[in-house]
């Protein structure tokens, strides 16, 4: 025999009350946050085991980006790999 719908064993804890969870929720809370920018993007596990960090993550597209340009004769010096290089001003 089925049991009732109300008759079922609930997981969330008592002294949880899911109506005051839900009132205190804010719809799109971080919609401006996430539309303003913010570019999330999973990697593979074997291509996250490459990089120690975001930065180094940002340095190798940011090679491989002027590698392209190289590449199609458009290179240009960029800030930040100015910025990097020792002994340049």
């Amino acid at each position: 025999m089925k049991k009732r719908k109300d008759e079922m064993s609930d997981e969330l804890r008592p002294e949880y009350d899911l109506r005051q969870l839900l009132d205190k929720g804010a719809r799109g809370k971080y919609a401006k946050r996430y539309h303003a920018g913010t570019n999330l993007v999973l990697l593979d596990p074997d291509v996250r085991k490459a990089f120690r960090s975001e930065r180094a993550v940002n340095d190798a597209l940011r090679l491989v980006i002027e590698l392209q340009k190289v590449g199609s004769g458009r290179a240009v010096a960029t800030k930040r790999s100015s910025e990097s290089a020792p002994g340049r001003s």
